[in-house]
């Protein structure tokens, strides 16, 4: 399936990059758009801000604990059949969840949701990662980013349509309907283009003796670091004392145990672990892998910000709040695609560039809430900040995800991509939780504005280590050519 470089990419993989893309779309629209849609729901549900916490971080919390054995399950059993059970599962819960009588209805189907996402994600790295070679698979993933960065970017723009136009109390439930027709239009391009089940990626016959069943997907590790993720991400979430501390340590212990569990199998069968822990020799993956990590601990959280600066800070409506967000939605769409066709050139240094450009976006925005309430101030320079923001994304995603992924053998795929999206998972929300606590406890004492810029410096400090990290990945490759 290699595209003719005159020509571009083959008809064929126009139609494989639609099948798994569609789904990916509503996945993470699902998260930036119900940033958007909290006070709706807290007044349609009579919701407590605990049951709000749920509604963004439970699914972020299923969609974390998923994704590792789900991606190995792919490289096991077959990614195509593992992507269309995740699509159909996200796709009806969206459609109960539209329906919800009350917060804990609507935060068991978050919770489900997140989960029909963590099985379809790591089939799409998986996937790419075999069915395409060289440029073509910059491309794919320079596509795939764009896809990422407009679910994001216009998750809170569609949001504040819906709930700002539709009847009361239905806004926020078309919210998740929306997901619906998308997913349907997915799952049935997954049906007729992706490869029939007989040329799909589970392995030959096992040799004689070797795990069968459940047993083969490391059913031990993955309880460790299932319950190890829970624990690490539960203080953010719901216990913010003395016990969240107790549980996050406790999480921190698990993870070990897992890592040395992982190691210890590994030596016996290398085909054996949920992950081989190989991936981490890997410098490229490594590397790419902490820019992406370090990346999503900060810049998820700026729309959530952003959201609750607009509406609560100045007063403005859901929609409003979605369209300041509309440039970076355009820096993404013009740029991840090209991006993606110069990776193999010139991947490292766009790293580099895309990083600081990220670590500018934050000061940038700091230096537009600052000038709000002068003459000066206007919602267009936060917007033009947040288009800086999506110039960053634009460059840091397909780059990081392309490099990251160039050195992985194929039967790991799956579970390597698993992997780096757990860890992208797990410290959004870790990011999202903590940088929202600053923005609260700020504007508590100084007001929205306060809030805003502290946050947004906050911000640029964690990025300022994505930099540093980009910087070891270029020199990494740098030492690779020679």
């Amino acid at each position: 399936m290699s595209p003719n470089p005159q020509t571009g990419p083959a008809p064929s993989q126009r139609r494989v990059m639609t099948a798994l893309l569609l789904p990916l779309f509503a996945s993470l629209m699902s998260i930036s758009s119900v940033m958007v849609a909290l006070p709706a729901i807290e007044e349609g549900l009579s919701a407590t801000s605990s049951d709000l916490q749920w509604v963004l971080s439970g699914y972020a919390l299923a969609f974390g604990i998923g994704l590792v054995p789900a991606g190995r399950a792919g490289d096991l059993w077959g990614r195509r059949r593992m992507f269309l059970a995740g699509v159909a599962v996200f796709g009806l819960t969206s459609l109960i969840a539209a329906f919800s009588i009350n917060p804990q209805m609507l935060n068991v189907m978050r919770i489900l949701m997140g989960l029909g996402s963590s099985m379809l994600v790591p089939q799409i790295i998986g996937m790419i990662q075999r069915l395409f070679t060289g440029s073509a698979r910059g491309r794919a993933y320079g596509l795939m980013s764009t896809v990422i960065g407009l679910a994001v970017a216009l998750g809170p723009l569609i949001a504040g349509v819906l709930i700002d136009f539709a009847p009361a109390d239905f806004g926020w439930r078309i919210v998740f309907l929306v997901n619906v027709p998308v997913v349907g239009i997915g799952l049935l391009a997954a049906f007729l283009w992706l490869p029939a089940p007989h040329d799909d990626d589970a392995p030959a016959a096992l040799p004689p003796g070797s795990p069968r069943g459940l047993r083969r997907l490391d059913p031990i590790g993955v309880v460790l670091l299932a319950a190890a993720i829970v624990m690490v991400m539960l203080p953010f979430i719901q216990f913010q004392n003395l016990l969240g501390l107790v549980l996050g340590l406790a999480g921190v212990g698990l993870l070990m145990l897992w890592l040395v569990w992982e190691k210890r199998l590994g030596e016996r069968d290398e085909e054996a672990p949920v992950v081989n822990l190989r991936l981490f020799a890997l410098p490229s993956y490594t590397w790419n892998s902490a820019v992406l990590i370090l990346y999503f601990a900060g810049m998820p959280a700026i729309w959530a910000i952003v959201a609750i600066y607009v509406q609560q800070g100045l007063g403005e409506g859901a929609f409003i709040a979605g369209l300041v967000t509309l440039p970076s939605a355009v820096m993404v769409t013009l740029l991840a695609s090209q991006v993606g066709k110069r990776v193999e050139r010139s991947g490292p240094a766009m790293l580099v560039v895309g990083t600081a450009a990220a670590v500018a976006s934050m000061l940038a925005l700091a230096a537009a809430t600052a000038l709000m309430g002068t003459d000066y101030g206007s919602l267009w320079w936060i917007a033009l900040a947040l288009g800086l923001n999506g110039f960053s994304q634009a460059l840091i995603i397909p780059s990081a995800q392309t490099l990251s992924m160039q050195d992985v053998p194929e039967n790991m795929a799956g579970a390597a991509g698993g992997v780096a999206q757990t860890a992208q998972r797990v410290v959004t929300a870790i990011g999202i939780a903590a940088v929202t606590a600053i923005y609260f406890l700020v504007a508590g004492d100084g007001g929205h504005q306060a809030g805003m810029q502290i946050s947004s410096l906050v911000l640029a400090g964690i990025m300022v280590f994505s930099v540093l990290a980009a910087i070891g990945a270029a020199r990494g490759a740098k030492s690779a050519r020679r």
